[in-house]
């Protein structure tokens, strides 16, 4: 029945039997029910199919006996006219329908081509490895059918080294997708040219203002990776875990209030050796609730996730762990962005963490 087979076939279905009682029950006047054909067809199949199912109605109409009830020559022809009038009248109407149809649906798949073709610029694919730096990513949209939500990410490279960019924005779908989209085409038209992380996420706040409601926010994480290991600017985002030994989550050392709340971003200096990767990602994947109400837990079993031999396949065997916890009760946009600098990237000098606003390194993260 989905198909456009099974829909001509119960159109002609329809009017066969139509034509069937007609023969065999001519006391009963079953012209109006000969109109089933062409209501089926303008459906779910094309104009042509349409107007051919209306003159086959057209013509059982003509050739149909019938109700036996009239009571001489003149009542007959005019009964028939009468019928073969309100037949024609009816698949015409069929066939306005099916052209009104057809023309819906033609323009819904050019705009719904143009979206998929804005998403795409928008989130477009990122390259697997970009100045030293190896990268892997995932990105599911809570909203059906959408390639972009309240989540947003981006890479380029600079004079001193590639640069990243994730964000979360408060809520997700096509509101969510369009604050994103602000974001990244202001990311993408400073990122190249200004050298100081915590200026770009000013320049950032201030440029996307004009874009946020009232309650409006988006949370925000830069990352710089330069030969000494990677700098940080976190403005209210889940802060990156750091692979190795044990997994370390690298919260900043002076939280700062997301875009659109008046964030007051620092530089944080974090070391990294090119045997560790650091794990970007969105609340999606923290937040996630098991059948209990449990939160997705950062374990060792991310830990053995994270430490697959390539990236590719880290973040594979993660979203695996994620989609048993979740089981298909996930609510919010998902992004995880895994990278891993080369030895020549950071010239091979692996040092200690450090940050520019006086703190330590990061405790690890607790594995039950």
């Amino acid at each position: 029945m989905r198909s456009e087979r099974g829909w001509l076939l119960s159109a002609g279905m329809a009017e066969a039997g139509v034509a069937a009682g007609a023969v065999g029950c001519p006391v009963e006047s079953l012209s109006g029910l000969l109109l089933a054909g062409p209501l089926l067809a303008a459906y779910r199949l094309s104009v042509r199919a349409t107007v051919g199912f209306g003159l086959a109605a057209v013509l059982l109409a003509v050739v149909l006996p019938g109700t036996g009830g009239t009571t001489g020559p003149s009542s007959a022809l005019l009964e028939r006219a009468l019928r073969v009038l309100f037949v024609a009248a009816g698949g015409l109407w069929a066939v306005l329908m099916c052209r009104a149809r057809t023309a819906s649906e033609a323009a819904l798949a050019r705009m719904t081509r143009i979206a998929e073709l804005t998403q795409r610029s928008l989130a477009r694919p990122l390259p697997s490895e970009i100045g030293g730096l190896a990268l892997a990513v995932r990105s599911s949209s809570a909203t059906e059918g959408a390639l972009l939500g309240g989540d947003l990410y981006d890479v380029t490279l600079t004079a001193t080294g590639p640069r990243v960019i994730i964000g979360d924005v408060r809520g997700h779908g096509v509101d969510g997708a369009r604050v994103g989209a602000a974001v990244l085409c202001a990311f993408r038209q400073t990122a190249a040219t200004e050298p100081d992380l915590a200026r770009l996420a000013r320049t950032l706040d201030s440029r996307i203002a004009a874009d946020l409601g009232d309650e409006d926010f988006v949370t925000l994480l830069l990352a710089d990776f330069v030969p000494e290991g990677v700098r940080l600017v976190n403005c209210g985002h889940p802060p990156p875990i750091r692979t190795g030994r044990r997994l370390e989550l690298l919260e900043p050392p002076s939280p700062s209030p997301p875009l659109g709340l008046s964030p007051r971003p620092c530089l944080q200096r974090i070391a990294l050796s090119p045997e560790q990767r650091l794990l970007f990602y969105t609340d999606g994947l923290t937040e996630a609730r098991d059948a209990q109400g449990t939160m997705f837990p950062v374990d060792h079993r991310v830990k053995a996730a994270l430490s697959a031999p390539s990236i590719d396949q880290a973040l594979g065997c993660l979203l695996d762990l994620f989609h048993q916890h979740a089981a298909g009760r996930t609510e919010d946009d998902l992004t995880l962005l895994l990278v891993q600098p080369t030895i020549g990237l950071l010239g091979g000098a692996p040092g200690r963490a450090a940050c520019s606003e006086g703190g330590s390194r990061q405790p690890p993260l607790r594995s039950p």
